[in-house]
C-alpha cells in the first residue's frame, strides 16, 4: 500500500513484496514469449485488440464524435468505425492507448481493493462493447471473458485460490508487451501501409514516415511498461 510520503528514491528496495511484483512481472513476461505462437494466448491477444480498438473509441467520443461500430477479428485485427471526432487524435490512441491500459492494469495489480476495482470496470466495459460489437468474434469475447472473471472473482472470495491480482497482471503485462510488438510487426519488420501510424503520417506528415511515427510510438509505450515498474515498486514500498 503507498504511504502518505512516497519512496521515489526507492530506498531499501527491494522488500519481500517488491520483489514477489518483479519476480510475477519477469514470469509473466517469459510464460507470454513462449506462448506467444500458440493458441493458449488467443483470448489475451484478443483481448489487447479489445483494449486497442476501444482506445481509438474512447479517443472519438471525448472529442466529439460517433462510434458507429467495434469489430475485434480471429486473426488478431480489429477495426473501429467512428464519424467525426479528431482524427489525429484518434489514430494514435489505439497503440497508445493500449499500452496505458496496460499500465494501469499492472498498477492495479498491487492491492487487492484495486484489482477489484480494475475486474469490475473491465467487465462493464465488455458489456458495453458487447452491445455495440458488430462480429461475433468479439461478442464471444466479451461473453467469454465476463464469465472468467466472474469465475475468477468468486474463487477469489470464497475459496483459497487467490488469483485475482495475478490475473489482471497479466493480463497487464500481456497488453504491454503487444502493444509493443504489435507497433513493431506492422510498422517495422513488414511494413502494413494500412496501419494507424501510416494513416497518421498522411494527416500529420511532420516530422517524420509512419515507421518513423511507429518507432516514437513504440519508445512511448515502452515507457510506459517501465513507469509501471517504478511506480508499482513504489506503491508496494
Amino acid at each position: 500500500m503507498m504511504k502518505l510520503n512516497p519512496n521515489w528514491e526507492l530506498k531499501n528496495c527491494c522488500n519481500h513484496e517488491q520483489v514477489v511484483f518483479l519476480v510475477t512481472v519477469a514470469v509473466c513476461t517469459v510464460v507470454i514469449l513462449a506462448l506467444w505462437r500458440t493458441i493458449l494466448l488467443r483470448p489475451f491477444k484478443l483481448v489487447t485488440v479489445f483494449l486497442h480498438e476501444a482506445s481509438h473509441a474512447i479517443a472519438c467520443k471525448l472529442t466529439c464524435g460517433h462510434v458507429e461500430g467495434i469489430q475485434v477479428h480471429a486473426d488478431e485485427g480489429g477495426t473501429t468505425q467512428t464519424r467525426g471526432g479528431i482524427y489525429w487524435l484518434i489514430l494514435p490512441a489505439g497503440y497508445l492507448g493500449s499500452s496505458f491500459w496496460g499500465m494501469v492494469l499492472i498498477l492495479a495489480s498491487t492491492n487487492l481493493l484495486t484489482a477489484r476495482i480494475a475486474a469490475g470496470c473491465f467487465v462493464v466495459a465488455l458489456l458495453v462493447v458487447l452491445c455495440v460489437a458488430k462480429n461475433w468474434t468479439l461478442r464471444g469475447l466479451c461473453i467469454g471473458f465476463v464469465l472468467f472473471l466472474g469465475v475468477v472473482w468468486v474463487l477469489q472470495e470464497t475459496t483459497k485460490i487467490r488469483i485475482l491480482q495475478y490475473i489482471i497482471l497479466f493480463i497487464g503485462v500481456m497488453n504491454s508487451l503487444f502493444s509493443v510488438y504489435d507497433i513493431y510487426d506492422d510498422l517495422i519488420s513488414r511494413r502494413v501501409h494500412s496501419s494507424d501510424a501510416e494513416k497518421f503520417a498522411e494527416v500529420c506528415p511532420c516530422p517524420c514516415n509512419g515507421v518513423g511515427w511507429g518507432v516514437i510510438w513504440g519508445l512511448i509505450s515502452f515507457l510506459f511498461l517501465c513507469g509501471a515498474m517504478y511506480l508499482g515498486l513504489v506503491i508496494l514500498s
